[in-house]
């Protein structure tokens, strides 16, 4: 049995990828997924169990700037260096960030759109 479906609309949905730090190259659209920090076990008092002094608690959780590209400008691991739409620099430890690549097209077209939003504000 055969299945088909009919777009009537143009936009097409995609989706970013996980990326492991070793794939990721100089041009890429990235952005942050999520951050892990990390706890002093002292500090962790919502355990009922209690844990040794020395051992860190790890959390992981959603950054607010998740979803901004950043386009890759070199990569040196752990570290990717990547450019805002702003214009600075940023550093991205993929030990404690896990990063998505964006879709070429949609990437290139955000970071941008988020470019001329920027200039327009500081003038």
């Amino acid at each position: 049995m055969k299945t088909t479906t009919e777009n009537r609309s143009k936009t097409v949905t995609t989706v970013a990828a996980r990326i492991a730090g070793e794939d990721i190259a100089k041009g890429d659209y990235v952005t942050i997924l999520s951050e892990i920090i990390e706890l002093p076990s002292y500090l962790w008092s919502c355990s009922g169990i209690s844990q040794p002094i020395d051992e860190l608690v790890r959390l992981r959780y959603l950054p607010n700037a998740a979803g901004e590209p950043h386009k890759v400008v070199a990569v040196c691991l752990p570290f990717v260096y990547a450019k805002r739409p702003k214009g600075n620099l940023i550093a991205f430890d993929t030990r404690q960030q896990q990063l998505v690549r964006l879709d070429r097209d949609n990437g290139r077209s955000l970071w941008k759109q988020m470019g001329k939003t920027t200039k327009k504000k500081t003038k």
